[in-house]
């Protein structure tokens, strides 16, 4: 490579002197010739000997690392890298098993672990992942979420989850066996990592096939850790992935006993979020069996609703509010003393406990078995102020939105191929970024 023009030495030089003065190039600051060199890079790559590039793979990914992490100055740069063509040589001898086997046994096994954290790196890049699935790819991808740093396998699982937001590829990772793997980070990795595998495993469950295997990994207990975190992404990937798996009643019954659990502790940001998916679940068709007072939710919300204070209360009274649309759970609550509770929150300050109380109320009132025990409720002035507006937007916008809920959850569990809509989950490909 000449340094003064940034280019690489034809095929009979030597190599090793070539990547020296790359790397001097690649170090010097000068972008110009930064992007001469790379693109003379890609146009030999194809000649270079493997050894020789893939110890320029390094050089590469720290100036990927560099440019993204930057404030944009390396942009052209990163183009350069990616359409260089060098990135599709790197990758070739990764999914092409001759190649791949003889640079095992060129390299220890230090080496090879080194090769799936650069594969790791690349693949946060959207051009690398196309390369990776067309050049069958994947398995290696998987390989390097299981090994290296802990960085690098939180790298790999964001990669994985990007990928695995694509139903087709989704069955692919979970036959190569991601769903253990990523359970295993959820639970081993630091904090970051547990929200980005959390969230990858997320995408991979939102499959009705892959609900009942993603339970059986352990994820109910992890994602109710993740619920109790000090992360608010964190819980609200928790509460996503939560609306999703309880979608199988198994696990219903078992995140229901979770929620509990998290009703009766001390941390209130997580009985929040505990009450924000329990009102979100009682949509579901078999919210009974979760809900009910035989699941012990019901007393505790309730006493919860009578004790408690804040923005606790306020998603508690949210979460009866919908669970008083049920004949089954609208018992439970008024056997554990509810309504002379919703009663006085008719006069509280908080427009959402108001709301939501006489949200109930009114169900309590359309009972025959109940109506007369709410019978204080309809003279307060509040309480029939609330009521009209509440009859108004429950013949409108309450209804569609109850039925568009029902729907959404009837269209999952009826047709094996839906995928789930990002109203539950979303692909957050700006976490990884935030995160680490």
């Amino acid at each position: 490579m000449d340094r003064g023009e940034g280019k690489l030495v034809g095929k009979d030089s030597n190599w090793e002197r070539a990547l020296h003065l790359y790397e001097e190039i690649i170090a010097s600051g000068n972008e110009s010739l930064q992007i001469k060199a790379t693109i003379k890079l890609g146009h030999f790559s194809n000649h270079v000997p493997e050894n020789v590039l893939i110890n320029a793979i390094p050089i590469l990914v720290d100036r990927i690392a560099h440019c993204q992490g930057g404030d944009g100055d390396g942009d052209l740069l990163l183009a350069a890298i990616v359409n260089s063509g060098v990135v599709p040589s790197v990758l070739s001898f990764l999914h092409n098993s001759s190649h791949f086997l003889r640079l095992l046994g060129l390299y220890s096994d230090v080496s090879r672990r080194y090769l799936l954290e650069i594969l790791s790196a690349l693949a946060l890049l959207r051009e690398v992942r196309r390369v990776i699935i067309n050049s069958g790819g994947l398995p290696f991808l998987v390989e390097s979420a299981k090994k290296g740093s802990i960085v690098s396998r939180a790298r790999a699982a964001h990669a994985i989850m990007l990928i695995g937001a694509t139903r087709r590829f989704r069955r692919i990772l979970v036959e190569l066996g991601v769903v253990p793997l990523l359970a295993e980070l959820l639970q081993e990795g630091d904090t970051s990592t547990k929200i980005i595998a959390g969230n990858a495993l997320g995408i991979v469950a939102s499959h009705i096939d892959y609900l009942r295997p993603v339970a059986e990994a352990g994820a109910i207990p992890l994602y109710a850790e993740l619920l109790q975190g000090t992360e608010p992404i964190g819980k609200e990937i928790a509460e996503d992935v939560f609306c999703i798996l309880a979608v199988a009643e198994v696990n219903a019954v078992s995140i229901a006993e979770h929620l509990v659990k998290i009703l009766q502790g001390d941390n209130d940001e997580a009985k929040v979020a505990a009450a924000k998916v329990l009102r979100d679940l009682s949509g579901y068709k078999h919210s009974v069996v979760y809900c009910s007072k035989n699941s012990g939710a019901i007393p505790i919300l309730v006493d919860i609703l009578r004790n408690g204070n804040g923005d606790v209360r306020e998603k508690v009274s949210g979460a009866i509010a919908q669970l008083s649309y049920d004949e089954v759970d609208r018992g439970a609550l008024a056997d554990a003393g509810v309504i002379p509770i919703l009663v006085s929150l008719l006069r509280d300050e908080l427009e959402e406990l108001k709301d939501n109380a006489a949200e109930a109320l009114i169900n309590f009132s359309e009972d025959p078995l109940l109506r007369d025990r709410i019978s204080e409720a309809l003279d307060i002035a509040s309480f029939q102020s609330v009521q009209s507006r509440l009859v108004r937007i429950r013949a409108t916008d309450q209804h569609t939105v109850t039925l568009l809920r029902q729907m959404r959850v009837e269209q999952f569990t009826g047709d094996p191929e839906l995928r789930v809509t990002c109203s539950f989950l979303q692909v957050r490909e700006y976490s990884f970024h935030c995160l680490l």
